[in-house]
């Protein structure tokens, strides 16, 4: 069993892709956060920062569980734009599933409304992909 785990995690994650990895959670919690000031004004959000990580954190933990099953932190996938990007989206589209999921129990605020589901799988799969590819062009 530990042998199976350790060759999963082999072939998902790249350490080459440790700087991508940094920045995708970094996009991922600016754009929810941005989206939470702007919907509940900064006084409320400095004053209640559970607020805050209460709205990022399912995104965060979506992200963390699927973009390493979806081979976002591959070998090969920090190593250009063209392959880095379609590995984000496909994993994004999995990461908003399970922050949605997490959102629709009783411990987790926020609830799942279509708008919504709507929005952080554009606003992901748009951030995720600019940050991506910027990051190519940087190089």
């Amino acid at each position: 069993m530990a042998n199976a785990v350790a060759d999963f995690f082999d072939r998902r994650l790249d350490g080459r892709a440790v700087p991508m990895a940094v920045g995708d959670l970094l996009v991922i919690a600016a754009l929810f956060g941005a989206g939470t000031v702007y919907h509940n004004g900064v006084a409320f959000v400095a004053s209640n920062p559970g607020y805050l990580a209460g709205t990022i954190g399912p995104f965060l933990v979506g992200w963390i569980v699927a973009a390493p099953l979806l081979g976002a932190y591959a070998p090969g996938a920090a190593e250009s734009s063209k392959a880095a990007v379609p590995l984000a989206i496909r994993s994004w589209l999995l990461a908003d599933a399970i922050a949605m999921g997490l959102r629709a129990t009783p411990f987790v605020r926020g609830g799942v409304q279509l708008s919504f589901v709507l929005v952080s799988l554009g606003v992901g799969i748009v951030g995720l992909a600019l940050w991506r590819t910027l990051l190519f062009k940087l190089r």
